[in-house]
């Protein structure tokens, strides 16, 4: 049963919780595809906090550049969840990829895909304007990216407060 799901939202708005609920709502073991990268003390802890939730149900599968490559390789596996979506396009953007040709591609993927795919990304547009270029290529482009999957996605919601609201 092919079905993307897109789950958008503010800095702990509860998206994951939210996204891993509804990726086991399609079966009882899922894949999850994790796009950060432990860059950092502060990320690697954050990676930790993720992985303590999750039990033996989920695989967990590392794609901070080859998102679609994972989506490829974990075909026909169950349903997957990708979160998320704006820590791959910062990876993409900061190792000098050409996020869009990727962002359209993985557009152009995921209406093909058998297993749901269940995708978290960051609602980055409603704050302040700002006050460095790269910071307002990122929200452009995250802007953009955003648009792009919710186009194709099945389903849209918005996570406010742990709550999921639908909006498509």
């Amino acid at each position: 049963m092919s079905k993307t799901i897109l789950i958008t939202g503010g800095a702990r708005s509860g998206k994951s919780v939210i996204a891993e609920t509804m990726t086991l709502g399609f079966g009882k073991t899922a894949t999850y595809i994790a796009t950060a990268d432990s860059s950092d003390a502060e990320m690697t802890a954050r990676i930790a906090a993720h992985k303590s939730r999750r039990k033996a149900q989920w695989t967990t599968v590392e794609a901070p550049l080859d998102l679609a490559g994972s989506l490829r390789n974990t075909e026909g596996k169950g349903p997957r969840l990708v979160d998320c979506l704006t820590l791959w396009l910062s990876n993409l953007m900061l190792s000098g990829h050409d996020w869009q040709a990727a962002g359209r591609d993985l557009a152009a993927r995921l209406p093909r895909q058998s297993d749901p795919v269940v995708i978290v990304t960051n609602e980055v547009g409603g704050g302040i304007v700002p006050d460095n270029p790269l910071a307002r290529e990122f929200r452009d482009a995250a802007g953009l990216l955003n648009q792009w999957i919710a186009e194709v996605a099945d389903e849209v919601y918005l996570a406010v407060a742990g709550l999921p609201l639908k909006v498509k």
